[in-house]
């Protein structure tokens, strides 16, 4: 029996969110209010695709259309906000056999794309999963190009001494040295994503790159989910605000996701690591499993992330295209915030300048 393919109905948003919390595989950003920020900051129209079996809900595929002139394109997560990691997931099965989970996955893959064909058409798709889509055979099959990235993930389920004896010599320094620092440190609130974002962007100016993800998206996921998802992590100097780390927290997991960055102040110590070992040991307490530091694409980035002694973890890209749209959204250069590096690189100078503009400026 086959799977079918139905675009959900906005107006049954809680019963949306009913199905992602039936589903492991699932990110904070599956849930409706994040989809339908992420298409509003994106000037994008959201797709939100049900597979079923029977009557039976099996799998959700969110999906944002952009379309530019004669471009169509179709993006999971949407470029330029900064989500690391969306695409298709499928509900928990229960005790149902691996080689049937296989074929019911498959059948929903293929069936949402023949429905992206027939209701969008896209000229170029883009999606982004997480770490638990490690099969991308579907993908292959059906003529996408897949890229696998990486993320680096810590192990929480460590006792807290052995975790600290993990980390690198200059990491437990830091900590160790820094202890008259940590009462600077506490969770703050929406105006602290303000100030992390401003930080943030102020050192990206300082390397002349440029930082997309707009703070009013991040405060208004702050607002819309529920208390304890978006947390904000913040050390303060004097009362003065010093650095900070955009948290999220869903599921067995917490994302490092913006922040970070080096501060203004030289406190002779590295106040990140403090920062970090804070949010390391809050998520023991509360039972979390991991620390997703989001991101290990970047070499110069990686020599900070890899002294707290990280699993790497492998995660995939997938695209679909005619090459010379492939090429014009590769120059997006999905800037997603440091620590979510720059997923996608592309040259393309032969394109016109003006549709190339027109993709990249929304």
């Amino acid at each position: 029996m086959t799977i079918e393919i139905v675009e959900f109905d906005d107006r049954d948003r809680d019963e949306w969110d009913t199905y992602v919390e039936r589903s492991s595989q699932a990110s904070l950003f599956h849930q409706y209010e994040a989809l339908r920020l992420q298409a509003n900051y994106s000037n994008s129209k959201l797709h939100l695709l049900v597979g079923y079996k029977t009557e039976e809900p099996v799998g959700l595929f969110p999906v944002f259309e952009i379309r530019k002139g004669l471009v169509k394109t179709a993006f999971s997560p949407p470029p330029h906000i900064g989500v690391p990691y969306l695409g298709p997931v499928m509900l928990d099965a229960g005790n149902i056999k691996s080689r049937k989970f296989e074929r019911r996955r498959n059948q929903f893959i293929d069936g949402c794309t023949e429905w992206l064909g027939e209701h969008i058409g896209p000229s170029y798709t883009h999606v982004r999963v997480g770490d638990y889509y490690t099969d991308m055979r579907t993908f292959l099959w059906g003529g996408c190009d897949v890229s696998p990235k990486y993320t680096y993930n810590v192990d929480l389920t460590r006792g807290e001494d052995d975790l600290l004896m993990s980390f690198s010599r200059s990491a437990r320094r830091n900590i160790r040295d820094g202890r008259k620092l940590v009462s600077g440190i506490e969770e703050g609130d929406r105006d602290d994503i303000c100030s992390i974002l401003t930080l943030v962007k102020n050192r990206y100016e300082e390397q002349e790159l440029s930082f997309d993800v707009p703070p009013q998206f991040v405060m208004d996921l702050y607002d819309a989910l529920p208390t304890g998802q978006v947390r904000p992590y913040v050390f303060r100097y004097d009362g003065a605000f010093v650095s900070g780390i955009v948290v999220l927290q869903y599921g067995d997991t917490l994302y490092r996701w913006l922040g970070g960055v080096r501060p203004q102040f030289d406190f002779g110590i590295d106040v990140n690591d403090l920062l970090d070992w804070r949010i390391m040991r809050d998520g023991m307490d509360a039972g979390m499993r991991r620390y997703d530091l989001v991101g290990a694409n970047n070499r110069r980035l990686n020599r900070y992330k890899s002294k707290y002694n990280p699993e790497l973890v492998t995660f995939y890209q997938i695209e679909h295209g005619a090459l010379p749209v492939r090429t014009i959204a590769h120059l997006y250069k999905s800037r997603l915030g440091p620590g979510i590096e720059m997923l996608s690189r592309g040259n393309g100078t032969s394109l016109p300048s003006r549709l190339v503009s027109g993709f990249l400026h929304r």
